[in-house]
């Protein structure tokens, strides 16, 4: 029998059914989850052995939950992923404002219509997708707007005293009543709307405009909130933190993997996109890298955190200039190439918050070391060490001077006679290609160390090889408006009169 079909309250009775409370329905969904070894949580990378088993800890022990983390560490989803482990269905008094559960009524209006009616109250059943009540706290947020406040044409209407429970107007919590209801950033809620919560979590009691009123709610409340808020812009009034039982702490992608199967299931890349332009796994990680040195810069606010959403931006923003490229060329498909991520600056500047330093610096300048950095970070992942290189030098017999093991010898030999080299960012293809192959060793060099890869890869590569050596101060990199342009690191600088390389960036950049 489809037990939705039931219409009123006998025949709801007669068919067994058992009323649970929602930290009781989740509990046992949880088990069911557990014990058929479902994932409890899908699409949440990077938490499988920290933040997921401490949340089916505090479920089990049907605790109210506050995450605790920096922005962008998916505490909101995972709270609205807990609808999931819901009944999928729920009956409610037809009419009810607060979803009054027609077995254990709580308003007014559903214990008289449940004394009037008897079991031919009418009942109606409500998706756990309607189940979810979620509200931002914003310092405009009044107990009227969580609670509820007392309504005047209702009480004219029904010509009913201020004094009568049937002319409240609920709030979003006594609405979110059998189901989970979440505040983002607890700590911006004014400490007297804190304290409005105390006894709603604690004794079920509700006050509204000094009406006393015994609302046992059935809710389970989640709870979100950045650490360093505790001192910037609000705190956690100690009695309503004692109350919320479970205090979870979250955490970025811990591993680049992690962080590189987050960005490819987050990012929005149109299938036509997908056919033109292909992004290899070298990109992927140099875009998960700026990430990560965002996190450790001196010049990025640590209090603010660096949101998965840079990477994810990143990601689209990067896909988007290979197109882009693509379309003014007119060529039917491409790649995402090294040049190309400087698209990719616009995405870092949105996302990080910066220090004193860093505003000094100026966010694109900042954004471009960034990235200047992952590629050096990225660079020793793929080719020979040019800082272990130089120690490695082996002195040869006497009277024959040292031996030079250095893979990059040719490759900074042929800028050392003068030559350079200038890749616009329009360039096709076919052009760049043509253009990378002038560098004395630079392709025989990518083929030691990549023997399998196909043209394409191989001209990415020998790319990055010059972004990597430039990383390194091997040689000289100028990223302008149109190009960048790479030639001898000595003759830049004396070019440049004193200037070093990072000097030369710094204004070039």
């Amino acid at each position: 029998m489809d037990i939705t079909k039931i219409r009123t309250l006998g025949a709801l009775k007669a068919s067994g059914y058992q009323p649970r409370t929602i930290k009781e329905e989740i509990r046992h969904n949880l088990i069911s989850k557990l014990k058929a070894k479902e994932p409890t949580f899908s699409g949440i990378v990077g938490y499988e052995d920290s933040v997921i088993p401490d949340v089916e800890r505090a479920l089990l022990s049907k605790h109210n939950i506050l995450f605790l983390g920096l922005r962008g560490q998916a505490k909101t989803r995972m709270a609205r992923q807990m609808i999931e482990l819901l009944d999928e269905y729920i009956p409610v008094v037809t009419g009810s404002d607060i979803n009054d559960d027609p077995l254990r009524p709580v308003s007014k209006y559903s214990k008289d219509l449940v004394a009037e009616k008897g079991n031919d109250t009418l009942i109606e059943w409500v998706h756990r997708s309607q189940r979810y009540g979620e509200k931002l706290a914003t310092p405009d947020v009044s107990v009227a707007d969580l609670i509820g406040d007392i309504d005047p044409i209702k009480a004219a209407n029904l010509r009913l005293s201020f004094a009568d429970e049937r002319v409240i107007h609920y709030g979003i919590i006594p609405r979110s009543n059998r189901g989970i209801f979440v505040i983002n950033e607890l700590p911006d809620l004014q400490a007297r709307i804190q304290v409005a919560l105390f006894n709603i979590l604690e004794e079920g009691d509700v006050q509204i405009r000094g009406f006393k009123l015994r609302l046992p709610l059935d809710i389970l409340f989640v709870f979100t909130a950045n650490p360093e808020d505790y001192t910037n812009r609000g705190s956690i009034v100690t009695p309503l933190k004692d109350r919320i039982e479970s205090q979870i702490l979250t955490h970025y992608p811990k591993s680049l993997e992690n962080a590189l199967e987050i960005t490819e299931q987050e990012a929005n890349i149109d299938e036509e996109q997908k056919e033109k332009v292909k992004i290899s796994d070298l990109v992927k990680r140099l875009i998960e890298q700026v990430a990560f040195e965002a996190r450790g810069s001196e010049f990025v606010d640590k209090k603010s955190g660096v949101s998965a959403r840079l990477t994810i931006s990143a990601f689209e923003n990067a896909v988007s200039a290979a197109e882009r490229r693509a379309l003014v060329n007119n060529e039917s498909e491409t790649q995402v190439w090294i040049n190309d991520l400087i698209g990719i600056i616009p995405s870092i500047t949105g996302k990080i918050e910066l220090v004193y330093e860093g505003e000094q610096e100026g966010p694109y300048q900042v954004a471009m070391n960034l990235l200047e950095k992952a590629i050096r970070t990225q660079f020793i992942q793929y080719c020979p060490n040019p800082e272990l290189i130089k120690k490695k030098i082996k002195p040869k017999a006497a009277g024959e001077g040292k031996e030079d093991n250095n893979p990059y010898r040719a490759i900074t030999s042929w800028f050392d006679k003068g030559n350079n080299l200038n890749i616009f960012f329009n360039t096709t293809d076919k052009d760049k290609i043509l253009l990378l192959y002038k560098v004395d060793g630079l392709h025989g060099l990518v083929k030691k160390h990549f023997p399998r890869a196909n043209e394409m890869e191989t001209a990415l590569l020998m790319e990055f090889i010059l972004h990597g050596l430039a990383s390194h101060s091997l040689i000289s990199k100028k990223v302008l408006e149109t190009n960048v342009e790479f030639k001898d690191l000595i003759g830049s600088m004396m070019n440049l009169g004193s200037k070093s390389y990072e000097e030369e960036f710094d204004e070039e950049g």
